[in-house]
């Protein structure tokens, strides 16, 4: 049986992992339920934006540069992205979007591995963020306690975007109905372009964030894609609360079940997914009928 201290450390690393699948998967879900594109280049993503922190972070030594020059890279690629690629699919069979997506994501992965190499790269953490906290009789690294606090502003500032301004408007629309928008007169594809956009933004600055406690290297997204899909099964398709609620319960289930046996903690994740389909096939903020 794991102590009170460990159980309560994995419970605030199940909360840091928690806020940056949240992030990850809001950025996807609005992709998928606006555009209705299966962007399996995600966790490729994900990836791009640590690289881009430690590019930043080498020459600069400055973690604010890192994440603000980061942010704006992350928005380039993605405006990149939908204007070379994604477009042409928004029509197409989902067979189509897995196919080119997933192939994007695998170009990225090889060229970043081509230009960096396969060996990890590390990313210091800033000075702010280094040493411990004394959380009673718990002791935690001062960065993860940080990280929390910053994704939980982050997805704060992604949620005024979607719910207190124009373009957040047009993308709650078009994820009721995107067919709908266009009648009225918005120009759907440069709402399109922006909701790519923010969404590969989001991907980066979880990845940028994700830098400093990990190793970085070319195949650190594919384990985030995956979970962030079970995020948004659970939370429910094109729902933002969804997806900030889907994660902190699956970032819990991992970390408190790593307390148990390492082994289990993904299993047990894919088994409370698993019984949500049954029990609530639409997800926790999900409507029925959704597809």
């Amino acid at each position: 049986m794991p102590s009170t201290a460990l159980l309560l450390s994995q419970a605030f690393n199940g909360l840091a992992l928690g806020t940056l699948l949240a992030l990850v998967a809001s950025g996807l879900t609005i992709i998928l339920g606006t555009l209705g594109v299966l962007n399996f280049a995600h966790g490729a993503l994900f990836m791009l934006g640590a690289y881009a922190m430690y590019v930043v972070m080498a020459h600069t030594g400055s973690w604010l540069l890192g994440l603000l020059a980061g942010g704006v890279f992350m928005l380039v690629v993605g405006v990149a992205l939908e204007r070379v690629l994604v477009r042409l699919f928004y029509q197409r069979p989902h067979e189509d979007q897995i196919l080119v997506t997933f192939g994007a994501g695998i170009v990225i992965v090889e060229a970043v591995r081509a230009y960096f190499g396969g060996n990890t790269k590390s990313v210091p953490t800033p000075s702010w963020g280094q040493g411990i906290v004394r959380l009673g009789f718990l002791f935690y690294p001062t960065y993860r306690l940080e990280l929390i606090g910053i994704v939980a502003a982050l997805l704060f500032a992604l949620y005024l975007v979607l719910y207190r301004t124009s373009i957040g408007l047009v993308v709650r629309a078009g994820i009721e109905d995107a067919r709908m928008v266009g009648v009225l007169g918005i120009n759907v594809r440069r709402a399109f372009l922006a909701v790519f956009a923010l969404g590969v933004l989001a991907a980066g600055a979880a990845g940028m964030l994700y830098a400093p406690i990990v190793s970085v290297q070319p195949d650190m997204g594919g384990s985030f894609l995956v979970e962030a899909f079970v995020v948004i099964v659970i939370g429910g398709l094109g729902s933002y609360p969804g997806a900030v609620v889907g994660g902190l319960i699956a970032g819990e289930i991992v970390s408190l079940t790593s307390a148990f046996n390492t082994a289990y903690s993904e299993v047990m994740l894919y088994a409370v997914m698993a019984l949500l389909l049954v029990l609530r096939p639409q997800g926790l903020f999900g409507s029925e009928g959704r597809v």
